[in-house]
């Protein structure tokens, strides 16, 4: 059994994916091929939105938008505990300070009441020029954007939409990676549209910022790659991930979305009266990128987690450890026992093969495995 099983999902679109390489393998047209202004295009029309970047990477999707913005030392950016540590190092990496804000237990994603405290102490402290929100789509789950838009306009603050996990997921019919000022995905392969190797876009209806970014992800260019009229960096998508992205898309929009909320709906039945299943709130869909179960305890979810590995099932923890007990960020000041309820996920969960290839079978498996050892 796979945790997330793109052996499977390669056999199926085999022919497209290999046809798709072979063309940018004939063309030889590596970097900037056409397919890259294609697959731009078709996760603008998917999303929703006005723009649609493409980059190297998801970290790298989130470190451009806060260049662009000028986001600097002094600044503060406001993010959950309870993510993964990327969100967190992006800002850092720009100079600028991340302020780890507690989590929703029901969602895990961030809490917006504990948001708003952030954001009055943080002016009151003085030390910091509040700036930027970014809300993390965790597990495929949108966050609380109308509470968090809300928020960012009451403080004149910017809303970057980390949709690293939350491409596909959506809030009345609004799709994830359309919130806020900008979003970003990452085409990791294990996320919910992934790639062969690294990736990641940048989603905004802001015409002159998107101007911006197609310029620092090639080095600053101005009207070509030789006229450089600011320090960027070197951030492109390969045209073979492009190629790959577009049938994979194509999948992702046409049955993959609607085959994981299945899957999700067959755990949720078995389980719902064993273990605490995630929680949706209404007019929310995820794309889930992880199904993640609670336990009442890390003794209880370390040894179900040991006795699925005995039955041969792939589980997976995220994430071990919160971002403020992270030792790159010991310098900021966070207390043990601050954010509790990322302290109490981060030992209680555990997730469980996902993906939209799942069986009926190898979900009644894993779900009796569960059942037995609760029992």
């Amino acid at each position: 059994m796979e945790f997330r099983d793109l052996k499977t999902q390669y056999q199926t679109y085999k022919n497209e994916i290999d046809s798709a390489i072979q063309k940018v393998l004939t063309n030889t047209n590596f970097i900037g091929g056409n397919e890259v202004k294609e697959l731009e295009q078709q996760l603008s029309e998917y999303v929703g939105v006005k723009h649609a970047i493409t980059c190297a990477n998801g970290t790298e999707a989130l470190s451009l938008v806060l260049m662009a913005w000028g986001i600097k030392e002094g600044d503060a950016v406001f993010l959950p505990d309870f993510t993964f540590f990327s969100t967190g190092e992006v800002v850092s990496f720009v100079g600028a300070t991340p302020v780890f804000v507690d989590v929703d237990r029901n969602t895990f994603n961030i809490d917006t009441e504990k948001l708003e405290q952030a954001i009055v102490q943080t002016m009151e402290e003085g030390k910091l020029t509040p700036k930027v929100i970014i809300p993390v789509d965790l597990f495929g789950l949108p966050a609380n954007y109308p509470e968090i838009e809300k928020i960012a306009q009451k403080y004149k603050l910017l809303v970057l939409e980390d949709g690293a996990q939350g491409f596909g997921g959506n809030i009345g019919g609004k799709r994830a990676c359309s919130f806020g000022d900008a979003a970003t995905t990452s085409f990791f392969p294990a996320k919910p549209l992934g790639g062969y190797g690294d990736g990641g876009a940048i989603f905004t209806d802001d015409d002159i910022l998107a101007e911006l970014l197609r310029s620092l992800k090639v080095h600053g260019k101005g009207s070509n790659k030789y006229d450089n009229v600011r320090i960027g960096v070197n951030s492109r998508l390969d045209t073979i991930q492009a190629a790959i992205l577009q049938v994979k898309l194509k999948a992702f929009a046409n049955h993959e979305v609607t085959d994981v909320n299945r899957v999700a709906g067959h755990y949720n039945e078995r389980l719902k009266d064993i273990v605490e299943i995630p929680y949706m709130p209404e007019g929310y869909i995820s794309s889930f990128a992880q199904y993640t179960i609670k336990l009442k305890n890390k003794a209880e979810r370390d040894n179900l987690q040991r006795k699925l590995k005995e039955e041969n099932i792939p589980s997976m923890v995220y994430y071990v450890k919160p971002m403020h007990k992270q030792e790159a960020f010991s310098d900021l000041g966070y207390a043990e026992n601050d954010c509790p309820v990322t302290n109490e996920l981060c030992d209680i969960v555990l997730s469980l093969p996902m993906h939209p290839y799942l069986s009926e079978e190898e979900i009644e498996q894993v779900c009796k495995v569960i059942k037995e050892f609760m029992n």
